[in-house]
């Protein structure tokens, strides 16, 4: 049974919609005042259990960098115990998850990914007037604390529409998550084992790795993969109307570049045209596989952005379990609307807060990225990468499936850039307590 009361809500449940969202990247300049605001951080996040937010209006997440452990003064065996990809960090992995060229660590937008980047508060609430409010009270919180200084703050939101800003309705994924009590968006896919996800209990392939030492501060745990990313929304719209001759074609080729249509509609279930009700309907919009209905791809294109991050069961034939890569996904968005219709840049940035949650940060974040989204030999494709979020050295390409030959889309730049990020542990309730009581 996982101990819900251990685990922070935000991991395991998805969240509402609509709403308001503020990220809160922490310096730790005294061990101190660093523990102190762990203490206060355990008292306002609520558990998977009860997660009716403490803080009443909005809802509060707390993950910590490698450096934030050890400028809360963590012991060296504890540090050592955490795997080596975590101790490293996003950006000297960025060579291994395609963060090259334009999307290098060298042109991310300061401090993400650097070494003062210690604690991340992640908070939310169902509007900006309520979330604002709460912010205010914490701030006077936290600017008592001598010794602890935000040095980052990133606002974002949900639409009521749940688009994000190419247009695509987002968060329509969700794993099942055995003994969690939160249904899965996929009734095909069975519940995974909660290993996937949480610190401390049995994955997939009927193991419990260790968590980190001590056994207080790993278990119940997850890691948290947080990247800003730049969506060029202009330019996405301006490739549709050149490589489409109506607006319904760009509409069918933004389908087959994402692998649903706008309104959220999956291509496996409306192949032939968009179907805005299927698409608003989370009992069918993501109730679909692909090996007996879609093997080829005729509807979902292999090398498409959904396929890609989860084939399902796709890849059967070749031995591949994709329930060891699966992960639980977060998206929000930031910067204003670009104008329906509007092909020109405005110089306003715009775009994604990504957050991927798992228990294996190599084994499921970055073999996706660097295997699934960056490469195209799993499914066929050579050195494609994802037509909309892969990483492009020079001009991509897309192959769709058609008889009674298949066409290959050529000339997509990238649409996507990485502006930084991280990887964060998010410690359970108790370790949070922990952490606060650290003597050393």
């Amino acid at each position: 049974m996982l101990e819900l009361d251990d685990i922070q809500s935000g991991v395991l449940f998805p969240r509402p919609t609509p709403y308001a969202a503020t990220y809160l990247l922490f310096r730790i300049d005294n061990r101190k005042a660093g523990r102190e605001l762990m203490r206060r951080a355990a008292r306002v996040v609520a558990s998977a259990a009860h997660p009716i937010s403490p803080a009443g209006d909005a809802w509060f997440s707390v993950a910590l960098t490698f450096p934030g452990l050890k400028a809360l003064g963590v012991p060296a065996e504890s540090l050592e115990s955490f795997p080596h990809e975590f101790q490293q960090g996003m950006a000297a992995r960025a060579a291994v998850i395609g963060d090259t060229g334009e999307n290098s660590p060298d042109h991310w937008e300061k401090p993400l990914g650097g070494p003062e980047a210690h604690v991340l508060f992640a908070a939310l609430a169902p509007d900006r007037a309520r979330l604002d409010a709460v912010l205010e009270t914490a701030r006077s919180a936290y600017e008592a604390l001598d010794g602890v200084a935000v040095i980052w703050r990133q606002d974002c939101y949900a639409l009521p529409s749940e688009r994000e800003a190419f247009g695509f309705r987002d968060g329509i994924s969700h794993p099942a998550i055995e003994g969690s009590g939160v249904p899965g968006t996929n009734p095909k896919e069975p519940p995974l084992k909660a290993g996937e996800f949480i610190l401390g209990y049995a994955d997939e392939m009927g193991f419990t790795p260790p968590p980190p030492k001590p056994e207080v501060l790993g278990r119940n745990g997850t890691y948290a993969v947080v990247r800003k990313l730049r969506q060029r929304v202009s330019e996405f719209r301006r490739f549709l109307k050149a490589h489409a001759s109506s607006p319904e074609e760009e509409e069918r080729l933004a389908a087959k570049m994402m692998g649903r249509w706008r309104s959220g509609a999956p291509l496996a279930l409306s192949p032939d045209r968009d179907d805005p009700e299927l698409g608003a309907d989370r009992k069918r919009n993501n109730d679909f596989l692909f090996y007996d209905d879609d093997k080829v791809g005729f509807k979902t294109p292999p090398g498409s952005h959904i396929r890609r991050m989860n084939p399902r069961d796709a890849l059967k034939d070749s031995g591949t379990s994709v329930r060891i890569r699966r992960m639980i996904r977060r998206g929000t968005s930031y910067g204003p609307e670009l104008p329906a219709g509007v092909l020109e840049d405005d110089g306003a940035e715009r775009g994604l807060m990504f957050v991927f949650l798992g228990a294996d940060l190599k084994r499921q974040f970055e073999f996706v990225q660097a295997t699934w989204l960056n490469d195209g030999e799993f499914v066929g494709a050579g050195m494609q990468t994802d037509p909309i979020t892969g990483a492009k050295a020079v001009a991509g390409e897309l192959t769709i499936p058609h008889r009674p030959v298949r066409k290959r889309l050529q000339g997509l730049p990238q649409f996507v850039t990485t502006r930084g990020g991280d990887y964060f542990f998010i410690p359970g309730i108790e370790a949070l307590r922990w952490l606060a009581e650290l003597e050393t």
